[in-house]
Formats: structure tokens, C-alpha cells, sequence
């Protein structure tokens, strides 16, 4: 896992969703979660089965936030789980060993320890800056990269304003990959967005 986490935000056209999310794949992007906090049952499955369909096209997994069962439903690549959701454990279970899970640690070391050992297939971080989509409590520091690269061995995400610019400085300290939500989605040219935030771990 490597490269741009690409998450969508809370649209209910389906149509537009879905246009930007196909320039978005089509750039390169390693991994999308279908995220929509707002929507009806019957709106999450017609957009995760169409994002699945998309994303099957362009081989990029698809991971479903929070909702295990629209997850099994659709035989979705995997879940996200938030700090107030089930226990990643319980999680897992649900699932199977051969999905992805992920879990939201925040700034909180212990957290993704706990979660590493309970089957996390990886651990994010953040909010590290304002983001227009998500409220952080605390702000996480750029620091914790370099205490989670010691003893977490799964990959790990940042999140939280990300731009290709203030991401820079985290994927110098060895964090596998990049979440994005208004960076892509709001962009101008949502493909050009997707290049520069690959730009930074192809420099490597």
C-alpha cells in the first residue's frame, strides 16, 4: 500500500460522484473509501455498488467506511473503522481475514498498537492540518511518523487538509500513504491533483 487514499466526500449526485471519482482512478490512485456520511441506506448502496463497478474497472480496492454490512454486501475490499465504531476486533471478524481494515488512531500511538495487534491491515493518522471536510480535536504531530515507524509495521495513513505541498514533509518521514478528500474532489483538474500527490512517493 502505497501512494494517494483517495475518499469521497459527502455528494449526493451519484452522477457527479462518480465522473470525478473515474478522473481520480484513471490518474492513479492506490486505494478509494466510499465515505458519505449524510446518505440514506438505499443512496450507500447505489453509490458503493457503482464505485465498486469503477473501481473493479481500474483495479483499485474499494473500502467502505464504518458500514460492515454494505461492506459484506457488496463483497467490498475492505472497511474503514472510525474511533467511535465497533471494535476493530469484532470487525475482523465480521469480514473475514482477507480484507483490508483499517482504523482512525488519531494522534494516539497506543490506539494503533491496539489496533495492529487486533488485525488492522492499516493504521491512520491525523487530522495534521485543517481540513474543510473533518473537525480534529487536537492536532497530531508530525513526530508521531517517527515513533509509529518503531514499532507499527503495517502500513500507515495521514489525514486531515492534506495537499500535495503539506504532505510533503509527512511522506519524508516514511508514512505509506496520503488521504485526500477536497484536494482532489474540489480541484480544478481533479486528474492533475492525483499526479502531484503520486509525485511525491514516485521521488522517493
Amino acid at each position: 500500500m502505497q501512494g494517494l487514499y483517495l475518499v469521497t466526500p459527502n455528494w449526493d449526485d451519484t452522477e457527479r460522484l462518480l465522473a470525478v471519482t473515474e478522473q481520480a482512478l484513471g490518474a492513479g490512485v492506490a486505494l478509494l473509501q466510499y465515505r458519505h456520511k449524510d446518505a440514506s441506506p438505499a443512496l450507500r448502496a447505489e453509490q458503493g455498488a457503482a464505485l465498486l463497478a469503477l473501481c473493479r474497472r481500474h483495479g483499485v480496492p474499494l473500502i467502505i467506511n464504518d458500514h460492515v454490512d454494505l461492506c459484506r454486501a457488496l463483497d467490498a475490499d475492505g472497511i474503514h473503522v472510525g474511533g467511535t465504531d465497533a471494535s476493530l476486533a469484532e470487525v475482523r471478524a465480521a469480514v473475514g481475514p482477507d480484507k483490508i481494515v483499517g482504523a482512525s488512531c488519531y494522534g494516539d500511538l497506543p490506539r494503533a498498537l491496539a489496533a495492529q495487534a487486533a488485525g488492522a491491515s492499516y493504521v491512520a493518522f491525523g487530522g495534521f492540518y485543517p481540513s474543510r471536510v473533518k473537525q480534529y480535536a487536537v492536532t497530531t504531530a508530525p513526530a508521531i511518523l517517527d515513533e509509529a515507524r518503531a514499532v507499527i509495521t503495517v502500513p500507515t495513513v495521514v489525514i486531515g487538509g492534506m495537499t500535495p505541498e503539506n504532505a510533503a514533509p509527512l511522506v519524508a518521514r516514511g508514512t505509506n500513504m496520503v488521504a485526500a478528500i477536497s484536494s482532489v474532489y474540489l480541484a480544478d483538474d481533479p486528474a492533475a491533483a492525483v499526479h502531484r500527490f503520486r509525485a511525491l512517493f514516485l521521488a522517493d
